[in-house]
């Protein structure tokens, strides 16, 4: 059965519709980019037996957030070496086997979530998943490019569109699945009618003559809950968050989704190309460094432009996820306090929603733009743009803390967007502008090796943005403590500012509680706590650029040998088949 998988079995006939092929590549991408709403699972995961709230036994945010960090990686690892192996069996082959991984992963996590075993979480969802993550992202490229050698960015940016977009349409299903699976936990009454004793930590209550552990519900664990709730006290085991009911329904939607989606997979039969086009003469593809020539997958990586490429990535990656992971906190912190009628809780769901939007068409309108000004020039723009906005977020969050104005909320949403659809772009243009480079015969192995650059920036943006605020934040406390008169400091945290630094690890001095007892006319350095991080993301983007323009054509001596192998790209005499 496998072997009628493999690419021979699955070449196209003459006048084979080669727009056949790209629903099928982002149907694919929509189920796998589901992965970038992973956040709507943090919420249930950590009150599996509290439901309504957390229960000592129940996993800690910390517990289950790097689930998200282990799949991105295990998406570059999977890339990297299924890359390869993506040439050789072809993307069918491939495209089932990241179906069984993705939805297999989320059935394995299902399991985890039910016998409350976090391993399997990470097992499933985290390592398997992830895998499936990486070979259904790098199936389609080297298909799509080969399907279309005259418009190469417009390919890959329609495919890895649907990854981008593949949030958007999650998040409501997601939602909805949780909210169809829910279950209420036993309520005994409102807090205060239910006699409490704790033991060991645990509230305890007696219900029919035994001790039951219990959780208290308040006001923002109830309005939280996707089903009308009342506050008071809630039998903990005894409901379900609807966690895995979801994992089980996702699971078997994806796997059957995306086995149809992948025997929708043909590739062109070698030689073919497009009615009426003809490749682009020397000159033509001097100027946009496109080559006639095929790099060896091996030999891709003894290149210098293969490291000049993965840098161009990674930093342009780590510097995207500098904002989207905190962008919804950025701008509440920086506007929250300042423009409180405006950004509220509604226009902060609006703009993670447009986030997911911006994304979605930077990945198609910046892949198809590069077939016109080429990759390299493209980048150039991601880059020097990027700077630029980069920078702006700071001077806006100083403007707005001086002046309260709707202007600087303008240019933050407007930087902010424009930088998400550089960051969609890159992903979108990398596979056309190696293409471009190394040739399209090896083009998906390349691609697959070089998204290890990906899984890179999915550690090192999360541990950058974390590090840097949470030092923005400390110097912000111990100014503001250092203003403060030590008398009233004392008064309202009961201690010294000598506590200082037991008194922030405990919670119990922030800094809207400093700006309480601070001098008249003490600036709020809130909306200043994300510059720090702001700036390493353009210092960042500074290195990619010279990094992107130190990009030249690969060496004559690591080209293979026209003929060899099958590697002559468009040989010549070759019969046009049919678009």
């Amino acid at each position: 059965m496998f072997d009628r998988l493999k690419k021979e079995h699955i070449v196209a006939e003459d006048g084979f519709n080669r727009w056949k092929v790209p629903p099928a590549s982002i149907a694919i991408h929509l189920c796998i980019g589901s992965v970038y709403a992973w956040s709507i699972f943090n919420p249930p995961l950590i009150k599996q037996f509290g439901v309504v709230a957390a229960a000592p036994e129940d996993w800690s945010l910390s517990s289950v957030v790097w689930i998200f960090s282990v799949a991105i990686v295990f998406l570059g690892l999977a890339a990297a070496f299924g890359g390869k192996w993506l040439e050789e069996v072809g993307p069918r082959m491939v495209g089932v086997v990241a179906a069984i991984c993705w939805g297999g992963g989320f059935i394995i996590g299902g399991f985890g979530i039910m016998t409350h075993q976090l391993w399997l979480l990470y097992l499933g969802y985290g390592v398997i998943g992830g895998c499936g993550l990486g070979l259904g992202y790098v199936s389609p490229v080297s298909t799509l490019i080969r399907w279309f050698p005259d418009r190469r960015g417009m390919a890959t940016g329609m495919a890895i569109m649907g990854f981008g977009g593949g949030a958007m349409i999650a998040t409501p299903i997601k939602e909805y699945l949780l909210g169809l699976f829910y279950k209420a936990p036993e309520y005994l009454g409102p807090e205060g009618s239910v006699a409490l004793i704790t033991e060991g930590g645990k509230r305890l209550a007696e219900v029919n003559g035994q001790m039951v552990e219990v959780v208290i519900a308040g006001a923002k664990q109830v309005a939280a809950a996707p089903v009308a709730l009342q506050e008071g006290i809630y039998v903990v085991g005894t409901g379900n968050t609807g966690a895995a009911g979801t994992f089980f329904t996702l699971g078997i939607v994806y796997l059957v989704v995306m086995i149809i989606a992948a025997f929708s997979y043909r590739v062109p039969r070698e030689g073919w190309r497009p009615a009426g086009w003809t490749p682009p003469t020397a000159d033509a593809a001097s100027r946009k460094m496109i080559t006639h020539n095929n790099v060896h997958i091996d030999q891709a990586l003894k290149t210098p432009q293969f490291y000049l490429l993965w840098i161009v990535l990674c930093f342009n990656v780590t510097a995207g996820i500098g904002v989207i992971g905190v962008a919804k906190t950025m701008m509440t912190e920086i506007f929250g306090t300042t423009l409180p009628l405006i950004v509220n809780s509604a226009f902060a769901a609006t703009y993670v929603f447009m986030i997911s939007v911006f994304n979605m068409v930077g990945r198609f309108f910046w892949a198809s733009t590069s077939d016109f000004i080429g990759r390299k020039n493209t980048y150039h723009c991601f880059f020097v743009l990027g700077i630029i906005l980069y920078l702006s977020i700071p001077f806006a969050a100083e403007q707005v803390s001086v002046n309260p104005a709707v202007t600087w909320l303008v240019m933050f949403y407007a930087a902010t967007m424009i930088i998400f659809t550089m960051y969609g772009g890159g992903f979108a243009t990398i596979p056309a502008y190696l293409a471009d480079i190394f040739g399209t015969k090896y083009v998906g192995g390349i691609h697959g090796r070089l998204l290890t650059a990906w899984s890179t920036a999915g550690v090192l943006g999360p541990l950058a943005i974390t590090q840097l605020r949470n030092m923005s934040l400390n110097n912000a406390i111990t100014d503001l403590a250092a203003k403060v008169d030590p008398s009233a400091f004392a008064e309202k945290f009961g201690a010294g500012v000598d506590q200082l630094d037991q008194l922030v690890a405990a919670k119990t001095v922030t800094v809207a509680r400093l700006m309480e007892i601070a001098p008249a006319g003490t600036v709020d350095p809130t909306p200043s706590l994300y510059n720090t991080t702001m700036y390493a993301m353009a210092g960042l983007l500074v290195i990619a650029l010279i990094a992107n323009s130190l990009v030249k054509p690969v060496h004559d001596k690591h080209h293979m040998e026209a003929g060899a192998d099958g590697t002559s790209p468009v040989p010549e005499g070759a019969e046009p088949a049919k678009a």
